[in-house]
């Protein structure tokens, strides 16, 4: 599948400093102006419910990325699908089973949503609650420590 291109956004100053990342997803879902930016918009929607600390950034050449404590999923657009891939989304229970793409990996899952297709709203956010939590449970002393020299 072949993504679309980013929109190409200069920051309203005269600096070279990008415009946030949440005005560059408004562009973004204003830009796609079909079922991709409706859905992307809805998807935004039921992030921010979900989890209201999450921060939005863009990454890689404008791929929408919401994170709390590390990556919580990703928003890529497709001719097809809007796929929201979840960074750790394999370590997450999914009893709604709305994982339905990358299923093979070790790590990530993601969910492809086609034209159409509705979305269980209350399972997306059960999923990025469990995200945040996943992200935000390591305790200090889990991580190796610094060698002091």
């Amino acid at each position: 599948m072949k993504t679309t291109q980013a929109p190409k956004m200069k920051a309203a100053s005269n600096t070279d400093t990008e415009p946030p990342a949440s005005a560059l997803i408004d562009a973004r879902i204003k830009e796609l102006n079909d079922w991709r930016g409706e859905t992307l918009a809805h998807v935004r929607a039921l992030i921010k419910e979900a989890d209201p600390e999450a921060v939005e950034e863009w990454k890689w050449r404008g791929v929408p990325v919401w994170s709390h404590g590390g990556i919580l999923c990703t928003g890529e657009t497709y001719k097809a699908a809007i796929k929201l891939t979840f960074a750790k989304g394999a370590a997450l229970d999914d009893p709604s089973s709305l994982f339905n793409s990358s299923l093979e990996g070790s790590t990530r899952r993601a969910i492809d949503i086609h034209e159409g297709e509705p979305i269980d709203g209350e399972a997306l956010k059960a999923l990025i609650r469990a995200a945040v939590a996943l992200n935000t449970s390591k305790p200090a002393a889990a991580r190796p420590a610094r060698s002091k020299k």
